[in-house]
């Protein structure tokens, strides 16, 4: 139904989408995840041309709608969109919000409209709010006659943006319960979200989006319980991460030293975890200084909330091989520090470049 190919989207120098390629199946439901700042809403908002692509192609039902002379309008009233602050006229009541859209761009009669929109609001579970004010509405009650709404005109494919980000917590669930409703009457849905057990209960294929990609994409199963990629993993263990790269063996050490320590701060871990991090990023990076050859390290620090667990991984340039089992001396006194710091170490080849994890206890005195 849906088709992406190459998307892209830049604000100026910033660049948002870089490389977008995706396709939505007819009835498919898919919740599109990742960190904020990855392009989630943009990637919305191109689709239905909110906002103008910079490059790329999306096709509906084989229709590039980027083309010259493709009509806007027609194509937004085959895609709906929810926002997360529902929009609604304040002026007019919960009905008059829904017959506004069919009489002015679908050319229905008002009693024609009315009726529909009783039904939908009926549908939703406020009929009886039908006359009611925005402003009488709670925030739940507001979203599910966005929803409603969107339902009135009619569209073959939804978009929410974040449809209970801007709800108290107790209202989420009457707004995930309108969706997931429209998911089992077979509705095709794009869902941005950060409700992860929705997103894992309701849909077909799961999106990861990162560093304005779709990073990684599969069925829940897959994507909640063994995902790919590591950033993916990070995401879903709520694994939060600081990253650098570093080419030059004269780096500033105290620089990196002072990230560390806002790093740790910010996780509220005790100042002896960020002591003893600052010391074995110290001791790992002088024994890869020493190793011939080019010195190109990505460095990411990595904080697993859920297992209290620090990680220092790198991934570094040389020789195949464990780059801290290389010295001929197996007692060097940086090494026996880096072993007694770490509780696991762990090491494999990819491609060209080595790949180093070495984990210790954030929480140890």
């Amino acid at each position: 139904m849906i088709r992406v190919e190459h998307l892209s989207k830049h604000f100026g120098p910033v660049a948002v989408l870089t490389d977008v390629n995706a396709h939505i199946r007819q009835g498919e439901v898919i919740s599109i995840i990742g960190p904020s700042g990855t392009g989630k809403s943009t990637f919305l908002r191109c689709l239905n041309l909110l906002d103008q692509p910079s490059s790329g192609r999306i096709l509906i039902d084989g229709q590039d709608i980027l083309a010259a002379g493709v009509k806007v309008a027609q194509l937004r009233q085959r895609m709906g969109m929810v926002f997360q602050s529902f929009n609604l006229f304040p002026h007019l009541t919960a009905l008059g919000n829904l017959c506004i859209g069919p009489v002015q761009l679908r050319g229905h009669s008002r009693v024609q409209a009315a009726a529909r929109g009783l039904e939908l609001l009926k549908m939703v579970g406020l009929a009886e709010k039908a006359h009611s004010l925005p402003h009488e509405l709670s925030g739940g009650q507001k979203q599910r006659v966005a929803i409603a709404r969107c339902l009135s005109m009619e569209p073959e494919i939804i978009l929410f943006d974040e449809p209970t980000s801007a709800l108290d917590p107790t209202m989420v669930g009457e707004v995930l319960a309108v969706i997931r409703r429209l998911a089992r009457d077979g509705m095709t849905l794009a869902i941005v979200t950060h409700e992860m057990d929705f997103a894992r209960q309701v849909s077909s294929r799961v999106f990861y989006m990162d560093q304005g990609i779709i990073y990684e994409e599969g069925p829940p199963q897959q994507i909640f319980e063994a995902p790919q990629q590591q950033r993916t993993r990070d995401f879903i263990r709520r694994v939060r991460c600081l990253e650098f790269r570093l080419k030059e063996r004269d780096f500033d050490l105290y620089a990196l030293f002072g990230q560390l320590d806002q790093f740790c701060e910010k996780h509220l871990l005790p100042k002896a975890s960020a002591l003893r991090l600052q010391l074995l990023t110290e001791e790992v990076l002088e024994w890869l200084k020493q190793q011939a050859g080019v010195f190109d390290v990505a460095l990411t620090v990595a904080f697993h909330e859920q297992d209290a667990l620090l990680e220092l991984r790198l991934d570094c340039a040389g020789p195949p091989g464990n780059p801290l089992e290389q010295a001929d001396s197996q007692d060097d006194i940086g090494l026996a520090l880096i072993r007694n710091l770490c509780r696991q170490i762990d090491w494999q080849r990819q491609g060209e470049r080595n790949l180093l994890s070495l984990q210790l206890d954030s929480r140890a005195p």
